[in-house]
């Protein structure tokens, strides 16, 4: 990419901010797929020499993309570009498990887990009765111990009595206690990120995220999970293969 980097020069003439307009050109270029996962950015000195800029503004650049998620500093070693998440549509796997998959470590970041009584929305998605009791259990994804996706889940209490007992995987917790999620109907929308959703995931109020709501069901097609997921659209890309 060195033979590249001339086009990512700033305009001196612009009223936009030389670090901004350096950021939003490699963030461009990030999302077009030119630069590989992992793939080593070049040093501060390196971009300011080539740019024509400052060291203080390709250090500015480069902050506003780790703050993005889409670069990871990496101490002692150099600035890297974040691998994003794909998540296929075609198989029902946790979050954690797909993580695993792509060398990630998964971890996650209590916010809550409590029971009480089930609010009306999640009485239709899981078919409940009236008064039912639930499991609610609300936490940060992190991947490498970045934030990736704000997600609320809701089973029924006959399937988690106590909500405190999940300590990792979700799937592997009701995997372990007998109620496998065998499918799963999932919608997945765009929203922008409102003031909690931006302090919590470490983005900007009004930035996209991917909004997906999950209902899972047993083999005998009770409902057993009723998940909201809000993903930083800059980690996550879903794939699905289409036949004909």
């Amino acid at each position: 990419m060195l033979d590249q980097l001339s086009d990512f020069r700033p305009d001196h003439t612009s009223d936009t901010p030389l670090y901004m307009q350096l950021a939003n050109k490699l963030s461009d270029s990030i999302t077009c797929g030119d630069w590989r996962a992992n793939e080593a950015l070049p040093s501060e000195r390196v971009l300011s020499e080539i740019l024509d800029i400052s060291r203080v503004t390709a250090r500015k650049a480069i902050d506003l993309l780790c703050d993005r998620g889409m670069l990871t500093r990496k101490r002692g070693s150099g600035t890297y570009i974040t691998p994003k998440l794909e998540q296929p549509l075609s198989r029902l796997t946790s979050f954690s498990e797909e993580l695993r998959q792509r060398g990630f470590t998964a971890g996650s970041r209590w916010l809550q887990r409590e029971l009480g009584v089930a609010a009306p929305l999640e009485l239709l998605s899981l078919g409940l009765s009236p008064n039912m009791p639930v499991a609610r259990l609300k936490r940060l994804r992190t991947a490498d111990d970045v934030v990736m996706a704000i997600e609320t889940s809701t089973i029924p209490a006959t399937y988690m009595p106590n909500p405190h007992s999940v300590t990792g995987s979700l799937y592997g917790y009701l995997e372990a206690n007998g109620t496998v999620p065998m499918r799963a109907l999932q919608h997945i929308r765009a929203v922008n990120a409102n003031a909690e959703q931006a302090r919590l995931a470490n983005i900007q109020p009004g930035e996209a995220m991917l909004h997906i709501t999950r209902v899972s069901y047993l083999e005998n097609g009770a409902a057993v999970e009723l998940t909201h997921s809000y993903c930083r659209s800059d980690y996550y890309e879903f794939v699905a293969e289409s036949r004909r």
